[in-house]
């Protein structure tokens, strides 16, 4: 047992309230939410995760009869206390507090100011250790300043490997995050107790998988990544996930990620000698990094047709929003990252479309984006909410899947249509010029060897009218549409006159 944990252990003053110690939950639910400020199209941020999480544990637990202090070790350290929620208590709650200053380098460094502490040498060269009693005399930003009996020096900043070795732990700090609160029980009794919290410091992200099959469909496999930056870690915990947007208005707290100690020496060193080239000899290397890439590929398209997935995650209803459970246990660790399955779908209706927007007026010249555009319904293989998240592409070239782009989804609700952009087309262009009478006329070239669907959206000002097309417009959702197929290295060509509302004819 090392030293400090001794001290925790000492016996309380005569007369003060008993304390009761839960060291872990018994069953444990974690329930992560995204980050409320993360744009969909946008990849968490796994330095600095902004979601939170409702962390729900069950605890046996033995009080006395009367006012006892109980102590819930091992919560999150991002807990937010005034979101604690504790039932189960013969009499319930009546104050709680989050003791929240862990022993942690940085806090021992900072607690431990003005006192004795021991300077721990080491001699890189020869393997020596010598030591010497020392004062800390600086805070725990900067240098390492210590007194000697020969005075001032800042350490680790020589040729000597200095440590600092603590006599003790300073009261206050606690090993473990705790959650302490003061209850009053009429009799002694053995209970159990639900503990719910919020806690910062957690995020989420769907990721799809799309292999574009020559039939025209797609096969989607798609995952969820779990995230914590949290030091507590959940094990065999009831996992799940939200999908969609949960309104809060606070913050994470500023000072979460202070608990390490980084201290500088005064000077700056020389920087190191750069670093020679590598010789000349990477094209074995890179061909088989090439191939460990194709290898992957090939095992992802396999799995996508031909092994399904024993567990994936279970939609549920929340509202306005989904809930995906895990449904087995898992866990959440500190400072990770799980990827959990979420759906796996095969024969799913994509269409593939090249799309332009086109202001009426203007001469230009360019290439469309390419998109994919699904209907989230049962008939083209979907049916089911589909949390936001990025997309991978993959397309067949000769007997290899390759990334064919990669684009993003929103959240989509059952019967939406979306349409999921994936990259700039190279073979496809678009060209609009005018007349000298005022005709204008849209050119779409496509040099592909495959025939393609190509989309128009007809921009002008709410007083203009399109007159005189040379082939059908339609107004969809607001907008004037060109569609065409557009055969094989063929061209598709639309002609059309602009009326302007306020000339006055």
């Amino acid at each position: 047992m090392r030293p400090w944990a001794l001290l925790a252990l000492a016996a309380a003053p005569v007369g003060a309230e008993p304390v009761v110690t839960s060291d872990g939950p018994g069953k444990v639910a974690v329930t992560i939410y995204r980050a409320p400020e993360r744009r969909t199209d946008e990849a968490m941020d796994r330095d600095w995760l902004q979601g939170y999480a409702l962390v729900t544990e069950i605890r046996e637990v033995t009080l006395p009869a009367g006012r006892a202090t109980l102590r819930f070790e091992g919560v999150a350290a991002g807990m937010l206390p005034e979101s604690a929620l504790v039932n189960g208590l013969p009499a319930g709650v009546h104050e709680k507090n989050l003791d929240a200053e862990l022993l942690s380098p940085r806090n021992l460094y900072a607690r431990m100011w003005g006192r004795p502490v021991t300077l721990r040498r080491r001699n890189a060269r020869t393997g020596a250790v010598t030591e010497e009693p020392a004062v800390i005399r600086s805070g725990p930003d900067g240098a390492m300043i210590v007194q000697t009996r020969t005075g001032f020096e800042a350490t680790n900043c020589g040729p000597l490997r200095d440590d600092l070795v603590y006599p003790e732990v300073p009261e206050g700090l606690s090993a473990r995050p705790t959650l302490s609160v003061e209850t009053d029980s009429p009799m002694a009794v053995k209970a159990t107790v639900t503990l719910s919290y919020l806690a910062w410091g957690f995020d989420w992200q769907s990721n799809y998988v799309v292999h574009m099959r020559k039939d025209g469909r797609a096969d989607v496999l798609a995952w969820v990544t779990l995230a914590s930056s949290d030091s507590t870690g959940f094990v065999d915990a009831a996992a799940a996930v939200v999908g969609g947007k949960v309104n809060r208005e606070d913050s994470a707290p500023g000072d979460r990620w202070q608990d390490e100690l980084v201290l500088h020496c005064f000077y700056r060193p020389l920087p190191p000698p750069p670093v020679p080239p590598p010789p000349p000899q990477m094209a074995a290397p890179m061909a088989a990094m090439e191939e460990d890439i194709v290898v992957t590929a090939a095992r992802r398209k396999e799995s996508l047709s031909s092994a399904p997935l024993a567990v994936t995650a279970v939609e549920e209803g929340l509202g306005d929003l989904r809930l995906y459970r895990v449904p087995v246990p898992t866990t959440v660790a500190a400072h990770a990252q799980k990827q959990v399955a979420l759906l796996q779908l095969d024969g799913v209706k994509l269409q593939a479309v090249f799309r332009s927007e086109v202001w009426v007026r203007n001469a230009f010249e360019g290439n469309p984006t390419r998109l994919l555009r699904l209907h989230n319904r049962k008939s083209d293989g979907l049916g089911r909410a589909l949390p936001a998240g990025q997309v991978a592409v993959f397309e067949d070239f000769g007997v290899r899947p390759l990334l064919a782009g990669e684009g993003s989804l929103r959240d989509l609700a059952v019967d939406e249509e979306a349409d999921i952009p994936i990259g700039e087309a190279t073979q496809v262009t678009v060209t609009g010029e005018e007349s000298e009478d005022g005709e204008q006329k849209l050119t779409v070239r496509n040099a592909n060897p495959f025939a393609v669907r190509f989309e128009a959206a007809l921009m002008h000002d709410a007083d203009d009218r399109i007159e005189r097309a040379s082939a059908t417009i339609v107004r969809d959702k607001g907008q004037d549409l060109w569609r065409t197929p557009v055969p094989a290295n063929g061209t598709r060509v639309l002609r059309y006159r602009v009326h302007d509302g306020n000339d006055g004819h």
